[in-house]
């Protein structure tokens, strides 16, 4: 699979902005061909390169795909582990690993929004007065 369809692109877009309806936290995706070196890494640079941490509450989330080395990440901002439990991100990535699986990598990141969302949701529900701090758009790294 090269990059992804506009179709695609904006499947995951919605997906972004359907789960931060329900959300103060931002989530932010990265997509590469190829990780080059420790994949947990290669997240943390994007989440500083995106101004992640800059967010008001903390509470960034960047999942990150690799999807040609099938290496993928999940980080959230230090305002999301004061408050959740150690495997907090241990479901979304097994519930976005069974379409990676298959090679369903939109439909993957689009569970793994959805899911992620949902766990935000219940730590940072979204206040009247939310605004969108952050793009939704898809991030390409190594074009």
């Amino acid at each position: 699979m090269g990059t992804f369809s506009s179709e695609q692109q904006e499947k995951v877009v919605h997906a972004i902005s359907i789960a931060e309806n329900k959300t103060s936290g931002e989530i932010r995706v990265v997509v590469e061909k190829h990780c080059p070196g420790e994949v947990f890494d290669r997240a943390t640079h994007y989440f500083e390169k995106l101004a992640m941490h800059k967010t008001a509450l903390r509470n960034g989330v960047l999942i990150y795909l690799a999807h040609e080395d099938h290496k993928f990440s999940i980080i959230g901002d230090a305002g999301i582990h004061k408050k959740v439990s150690d495997d907090f991100w241990e479901c979304t990535k097994e519930i976005m690993v069974q379409e990676f699986r298959k090679s369903q990598f939109v439909e993957g990141l689009i569970q793994g929004i959805e899911h992620a969302g949902e766990q935000l949701a219940k730590f940072y529900p979204r206040e009247d007065d939310d605004i969108n701090e952050l793009p939704n758009d898809i991030v390409f790294g190594d074009r």
